[in-house]
């Protein structure tokens, strides 16, 4: 038999040798404190990302593709479908005409029957900032903080389904099956503590959004880098995390059997080096035993001052709600999670996801306002712009805001003409994102919707998600068309086959 053309071992097993695969690498940064193996892991990577293949999640010693402007991220998602026109983008057109018959100039299908007569915002704008930014009344907490922000108003979506588009807006594709936007960023970059998840998610107190966990699922890449659910302020915030008490179970116990399945793991896995499933699970266990340490300290908000709590909004006093939907309580849930996200930050996640608004369900407590846009997008918003701004400036006077992007988003927005008497259906014609933070350029505005609110007013270049993704890649250091996973034989990324940087919004 002649001998093999090649070399037995390639580069891909030779990297998985030393780094017990792509996925492994993550164990590699956090050995990294050690120069010996800091050396043997920026050789490894550093290879890896010239020859075009994803950058691993050792990257960030020698594999970032340029300079990074921040290291976290927050993303703020509004579930159910904000209204732009209630809340950031001012339309006078809409004051103007107010009541009069609508008329798109085109065909239109609305999602149900918004196609009622045009109709204004019931809130009041007025201007902020240097910058004279205009704000809804119902988000004028945020006004403190449009100098540190950059707005964009010309978003289009694919669909006007709350599951696809949210889809979208969460994995760069409107279908289930692919990566979560911090699944990506945690293969990416790996953790910064070692004691806590890299990717964490803060649900809606109420329930999930649509699509519920398939949103931050990790898909086709290793399971570690799926979002970790905490549901702050819960009995438990972390499901499962502690065992229920018994008086057979003991720390030593506990101990004991950890490293009973530690052993059989990894006799396990000894015959399945290439199946990274087994190793998720073992890093799973190790990191939910580091947690029970971690994890209570970084949700435990007893130490926090006065003044910050009133940062927040959290100084109101009350521990009971009315069942109508209030500013309070919405102010209470959506603010005590922007103050979990700052110290689950500080304390090295990388990734965090805040949900406002659950799935469909009557009475509405979600964004999806057909019914009336004043009696739910008012606590929804105001709740959502106190919690934010209170996490915005905090994040400045600590210095972390310098290097940690804040992106606000909704699956799309609401028409300008009424659905029924005040309340406005789907619109994924057009809709606003804004970010602040790490690189971004704050007091401006890129893209804007048409004066009536309705479509892009360039339509032949809108912004989409891909953009907003390549552009908080690039300032976390990364080409987005370089951050790739071989999968069916196609070359995934998280911006799809699209996507350009937003210069304009970088500082």
């Amino acid at each position: 038999m002649s001998p093999p053309l090649f070399p037995s071992c390639n580069r891909r097993e030779l990297l998985s040798s030393v780094g017990q695969g792509f996925a492994g690498l993550a164990l590699t940064h956090l050995l990294a404190r050690d120069p010996l193996v800091a050396a043997v892991s920026a050789s490894s990577s550093a290879q890896a990302t010239m020859e075009g293949t994803s950058i691993g999640v050792g990257a960030q010693l020698a594999g970032l593709h340029h300079p990074a402007r921040a290291k976290r991220v927050i993303q703020l998602f509004m579930g159910g479908a904000a209204s732009h026109l209630d809340t950031f983008d001012y339309k006078p057109m809409l004051e103007r005409h107010h009541g009069e018959p609508s008329n798109f100039g085109e065909p239109i299908e609305a999602f149900q029957d918004g196609l009622g007569p045009w109709m204004k915002s019931p809130w009041k704008f007025q201007p902020y900032g240097q910058c004279g930014k205009y704000l809804s009344e119902t988000v004028a907490p945020l006004g403190d903080c449009v100098d540190d922000m950059a707005f964009i108003h010309s978003m289009a979506g694919k669909s006007g389904v709350h599951s696809q588009a949210t889809y979208l807006q969460a994995t760069g594709f409107q279908r289930p099956g692919f990566p979560g936007a911090g699944c990506w960023i945690s293969y990416g970059l790996g953790s910064m503590n070692e004691n806590l998840p890299t990717f964490v998610v803060l649900p809606d107190h109420r329930g999930y959004a649509s699509n519920g966990p398939k949103n931050w699922g990790c898909a086709f890449l290793p399971s570690h880098h799926q979002g970790t659910v905490i549901r702050s302020g819960a009995a438990q915030p972390v499901q499962d995390l502690f065992p229920e008490a018994r008086p057979y179970l003991t720390t030593q116990g506990q101990t004991d059997a950890r490293r009973l399945l530690s052993e059989l793991n990894e006799q396990h896995q000894e015959s399945r080096s290439g199946d990274t499933r087994l190793e998720a699970r073992i890093r799973s266990y190790e990191l939910a035993a580091r947690m029970q340490l971690a994890a209570p300290e970084a949700l435990d908000m007893s130490q926090e001052p006065a003044h910050i709590l009133k940062l927040y909004g959290l100084d109101h006093g009350k521990t009971s709600f009315p069942a109508e939907i209030n500013e309070t309580e919405e102010t209470e849930y959506f603010g005590r999670k922007c103050l979990v996200a700052r110290r689950l930050l500080e304390r090295g996640v990388r990734f965090v996801q805040i949900w406002s608004g659950n799935d469909n369900g009557f009475p509405r407590r979600n964004w999806d306002s057909h019914e009336d846009i004043r009696r739910d997008h008012g606590p929804l918003a105001l709740g959502m712009a106190r919690g934010t701004a209170g996490l915005i400036q905090d994040l400045k006077q600590r210095g972390m805001l310098e290097d940690t992007i804040v992106l606000w988003t909704t699956e799309f927005g609401r028409l300008p003409s009424t659905q029924g008497s005040v309340g406005r259906d789907h619109n994924p014609f057009v809709f606003t994102n804004w970010l602040a933070g790490g690189g971004i350029r704050g007091g401006t505005t890129h893209g804007l919707s048409d004066d009536w609110g309705y479509k892009p007013l360039d339509r032949n270049n809108p912004t989409q998600v891909y953009d907003v993704h390549a552009t908080i890649l690039h300032l976390l250091g990364i080409n987005h068309e370089r951050l790739t996973v071989r999968h069916d034989g196609i070359d995934r990324r998280l911006t799809d086959v699209h996507g350009q940087v937003i210069r304009e919004i970088v500082a």
